[in-house]
């Protein structure tokens, strides 16, 4: 708003100024946490002699591309068609109609290490627009074939089963990092739905007919990588929770910023991995996400996750907030405190920032046991001088500038934080954070589901006075990952009007999003009859690779499944088998992107298993304790209480209503073909689950 740029936001208004005045439009796609965007932002556009070529040649569009998923993603296809390549900030250079015609991420304002200045850009893109119009117009139209062709994934497949499970679980594992953990090389991300795939096929003993035994080499693979990013410095040790990436392989230096939905996921990873593992590690650090997500991400009062956490304070600091110097550390630590959490975090005279050297990022380079050895004190001495280290550190953070957090609330989002913190809350055992998941799902259907079956993409702006009246159209992801959240906490409460909200839900994305002639579902909803869609918005698009939240049409597949096993219905198993197989002939193509797939596919292959819980006593919870043992895909546990059998989903009604009378708590598993007899003893129900699963 300070800037001289004269921006627009994205919409009729801004296009039809720019065809009324026949100017080029300059779009500027970025996100608040951002670093490169804020560099941009001061170096350039907020420089008044940037600002004047800009108001004189273009009509300027700034989009955030957390509020507008859509838009982004058709601009991040187009640049990549012209430039290899896409990311934030996105400058992208369009006609009066929204086609791109040139495009780049970052541009300094003058020339510099071989990248091309912003202002010289500014002037050749303005002269070739007003003098070479037909070629302008030429590479507009071969951009938006591109964006069509490079969007449309579909190769289809029939009966997709077992062997092709396998071999994207044999793709993962050929890019693990045995030494470093993780996925290939830098920069390197966590890749959770990889990380819950592997998870799944360990918990098995073959993930697929005619394929190697993997589940031993899946087990390492994914608990080296959930430990060696424990223990790294894209993991915040101080106050929990996860970095967006890690510029280095080896998980040292991240890029800063957080997200809620890496962190979301990432929780997910970690109370996977301890339900199948018991491994206290994993507790740990779901623990320690909770506590940074429950501080600052999200709204107490009402409920509700906000959007991300930025890297910097301010465009001097990079990293600054996170990082400390070995005077900095001593200066808050007694010397024998600063003795070992130096040793343990490596917070040495020369750290691991390239713009100071001075500075340390925080990760655990040795084991407590050898900085006791070396400090020739106890164990239990140094883990005591560790935890105070840690409290004293985290407090003398907190006396420094912090970096802003984005306190938008997203529908897709907020559901992925509350599918995580209902799965938290139950293997866990914490009752409160599983309270705050329903309190955050009921402000969501009560503020973003509109009974005329549409969803909004926000639920509410950060800053109390951003956009009163706004109301951006959800997109494929906030439906479907609502929908699965809405079926998270029917199975966690037993209440029935969850369910009814998440079959309401997903009737509605079926309704808006899918392809009824080819399968599978369009990101955005389909055209009316008569509608044209600005700029690269008339592109169709079918997403299906994580990147690098979970993508739209396995989730929207796996959603059909989850309720077809409850409600019968045919047509969603036809419709997400058909979905499954529009994309089974190049899936494989996409590797550690296509992991949801991967799980997608592995619920239609197993088939759904229903553990039902059935009581509210002592006995109950250790029943369901029991149940959620091991994480598998396919698995659900539903927990109800003995009056809400009155209430059920249609297969689940026309068993669970007619068991034996029993006494006291029971438990019953179901699938598509019925449900066996009903069991009260621990290992009556570890029994029946060798059976089903």
């Amino acid at each position: 708003m300070h800037q001289p740029v004269r921006w627009r936001e994205w919409g009729e208004e801004a296009f039809a100024e720019a065809q009324r005045q026949d100017k080029p439009v300059l779009l500027d796609v970025g996100a608040v946490w951002c670093h490169w965007c804020h560099v941009m932002d001061r170096e350039s556009y907020e420089d008044a002699g940037v600002a004047q070529l800009i108001n004189e040649h273009y009509i300027a569009i700034k989009v955030d591309r957390d509020e507008r998923p859509d838009v982004d993603a058709r601009y991040q296809a187009a640049v990549a068609s012209i430039s290899g390549q896409g990311g934030w900030p996105l400058t992208v250079f369009l006609t009066p109609e929204g086609q791109p015609f040139f495009g780049g991420t970052y541009f300094p304002p003058e020339d510099r290490h071989g990248r091309p200045g912003l202002k010289r850009v500014l002037l050749t893109m303005a002269e070739a627009f007003y003098k070479r119009r037909d070629e302008v117009n030429e590479s507009a139209q071969g951009v938006m074939n591109a964006i069509e062709h490079n969007e449309a994934f579909m190769g289809r497949a029939g009966n997709p089963g077992p062997e092709l499970v396998g071999s994207l679980v044999e793709g993962v594992l050929k890019q693990f990092d045995h030494r470093s953990g993780g996925f290939g090389s830098q920069p390197k991300f966590p890749h959770s739905g990889a990380i819950d795939l592997l998870l799944d096929a360990a918990s098995r003993v073959s993930i697929g007919a005619g394929s190697a035994v993997v589940n031993d080499t899946a087990k390492r693979a994914a608990l080296v990588t959930l430990e060696k990013m424990a223990r790294g410095g894209i993991y915040d040790h101080l106050a929990g929770g996860f970095h967006r990436y890690s510029v280095d392989e080896r998980w040292v230096v991240p890029h800063f910023e957080k997200m809620s939905y890496d962190n979301s996921e990432l929780l997910k990873n970690y109370v996977h991995a301890y339900q199948t593992f018991v491994e206290p590690e994993m507790a740990r650090v779901a623990h320690e996400i909770i506590g940074w997500m429950d501080r600052w991400l999200s709204d107490r009062e009402r409920g509700g996750f906000y959007a991300s956490q930025d890297a910097d304070y301010s465009l001097e600091d990079d990293g600054d907030y996170y990082t400390w110097t070995r005077d900095e550390a001593a200066a808050v630590l007694t010397p024998e405190e600063h003795a070992v959490a130096g040793a343990y975090y490596d917070i040495g005279e020369i750290g691991d920032m390239q713009h100071n050297p001075a500075k340390n990022v925080l990760h655990v380079r040795t084991t407590i046991q050898s900085v006791a050895r070396s400090n020739q004190i106890d164990v239990d001495v140094a883990r005591q001088r560790l935890a105070t280290a840690r409290i004293k550190l985290y407090e003398g953070r907190l006396r420094r500038p912090m970096p802003y957090i984005d306190k938008t609330i997203y529908v897709a989002w907020n559901a992925m934080c509350i599918s995580s913190y209902l799965e938290a809350g139950r293997v866990l055992d914490l009752p409160e954070v599983r309270e705050f998941a329903l309190k955050s799902l009921d402000r969501v259907l009560r503020e973003a589901w509109h009974s005329n079956g549409s969803l909004a993409h926000v639920v509410a702006y950060g800053e109390k006075n951003d956009h009163p009246d706004r109301r951006v159209s959800g997109v494929l992801d906030d439906y479907v990952f609502l929908g699965h959240a809405a079926l998270d906490a029917w199975e966690v409460t037993g209440e029935y009007h969850y369910y009814e909200a998440a079959e309401a839900i997903a009737a509605s994305a079926v309704a808006r999003f899918y392809d009824r002639a080819d399968a599978g579902f369009f990101d955005t909803e389909t055209l009316s009859v008569g509608e044209r869609r600005l700029g690269a918005l008339a592109a169709r698009r079918k997403p299906l690779q994580d990147s690098p939240t979970p993508a739209g049409n396995p989730t929207a597949a796996s959603l059909l499944m989850r309720l077809e096993a409850l409600n019968g219905r045919p047509d969603y198993a036809v419709m997400a088998q058909d979905t499954m197989e529009t994309f089974a002939g190049v899936v494989e193509h996409f590797g550690l992107y296509a992991a949801s797939y991967g799980l997608a596919l592995q619920r239609l292959v197993q088939r759904a298993v229903q553990i039902c819980i059935i009581g509210e006593d002592a006995d109950a919870r250790r029943l369901e304790a029991v149940a959620l043992a091991r994480y598998a895909v396919n698995k659900s546990v539903i927990r109800l209480r003995p009056d809400q059998l009155r209430q059920l989903p249609p297969a689940l009604a026309e068993t669970l209503p007619y068991a034996p009378p029993m006494q006291g708590s029971f438990a019953m598993l179901c699938n598509g073909k019925g449900c066996l007899p009903p069991v009260q003893t621990v290992d009556e129900l570890i029994e029946a689950m060798n059976q089903m699963l």
